[in-house]
């Protein structure tokens, strides 16, 4: 049942509401879970991020199932769903659509038609997202950000609700593209997938090798998901939450901008070991996800422990370490759960 502070003012109707959504998040995940072995925090880490209207980048080797885990989600939620694979040789007009020279039978003119490309979907894959040059990942920017893409002059506003997924392989590295910062700073989430544990992988075997298939219920439509998102935001989050989220992300900087001080409680280890911190971005990821993760564990309210969970795949891509970090083998994970145990719970 849907737990709410005393103090919540909020509507009958609105508790519905957010029974309904934790219902059906239950019934997604158990959806997903026919065809997904395992790689439970990973579902509902992608199902935080979709509440909260956040695209996600997926890091894992081949093998791990990232792109059938995307695929098998936008199933379970009747959404529209179209994969890119991302090459060297694709083009932006390749992502966004193109404007063709028609003729008008009825008229006998000829006219520029748009034909839409493949991101006019709700559930949008990357595939390998990497491995394209930047002038094609930009093209995604302004569709992640504005939820709409300019073709020559033209703009064109993509379907609601919208989600970008991408896949990212971290091995093989030579003859990629890693993605701009600025571009990585427009996925609220980048969700690490690692191996399975050994009786997940013999299941992951023996279900792959069989010949049974399994039907995906639809459980909701992108018409009722639209309300779901606007509800995630009327999560109250208290001021202490709010300035427990912020001192996360300002404990990454190791130095200060524009003449600014910085802040003194910043750790030695951030300094040695980080370049550039989080910027403000990450704060307002930090707390709509967490409003989204407390919709999901049955609460109308926000706790310190949604924002713990929620800070790892929050901060990780921005977090940007150096030579000292590498040197030491220190990871962008290793540095949040660092500032995770030192930060005072009150903020």
């Amino acid at each position: 049942m849907i737990r709410a502070e005393p103090v919540s003012d909020w509507s009958e109707d609105e508790l519905t509401a957010a029974e309904h959504l934790r219902t059906a998040s239950d019934r997604i995940l158990a959806e997903c879970g026919k065809v997904i072995v395992g790689q439970q925090e990973v579902l509902e880490q992608l199902l935080i991020a979709l509440f909260a209207q956040g695209h996600a980048l997926l890091v894992g080797v081949p093998g791990l199932a990232k792109t059938l885990m995307i695929r098998t989600l936008a199933d379970s939620m009747n959404l529209t769903f179209n994969r890119v694979q991302f090459t060297p040789d694709l083009m932006p007009s390749d992502i966004t659509g193109t404007e063709m020279l028609q003729e008008d039978r009825a008229t006998g003119q000829r006219v520029f038609r748009f034909l839409q490309g493949p991101i006019f979907a709700n559930v949008v894959l990357a595939d390998e997202i990497n491995r394209t040059p930047p002038k094609t990942q930009a093209a995604l920017l302004e569709a992640m950000q504005e939820k709409q893409v300019t073709v020559a002059g033209n703009k064109h506003v993509l379907p609601n609700p919208f989600f970008v997924l991408a896949t990212q392989n971290p091995i093989e590295q030579e003859g990629t593209y890693p993605l701009p910062e600025a571009q990585q700073d427009r996925f609220m989430f980048t969700i690490s997938v690692g191996y399975p544990n050994e009786d997940d992988e013999f299941r992951i075997i023996e279900a792959t090798t069989s010949a049974a298939k399994h039907q995906i219920d639809r459980v909701v439509s992108g018409e009722e998901l639209l309300p779901m998102q606007n509800l995630v935001r009327k999560v109250p989050a208290a001021a202490y939450i709010i300035r427990y989220a912020l001192k996360l992300s300002r404990l990454t900087r190791p130095h200060a901008q524009h003449g600014e001080a910085p802040d003194p409680d910043v750790p030695d280890f951030v300094k040695k070991y980080v370049t550039w911190g989080a910027g403000p971005r990450a704060g307002q990821n930090l707390i709509l996800a967490a409003k989204a993760r407390a919709l999901l564990r049955g609460r109308t309210y926000v706790a310190i422990e949604d924002v713990k969970t929620v800070a790892l795949p929050v901060l990780r891509h921005r977090v940007i370490t150096n030579y000292n970090a590498e040197a030491d083998r220190v990871t962008p994970d290793d540095l949040v759960r660092k500032l995770l145990a030192l930060v005072p719970r009150e903020g």
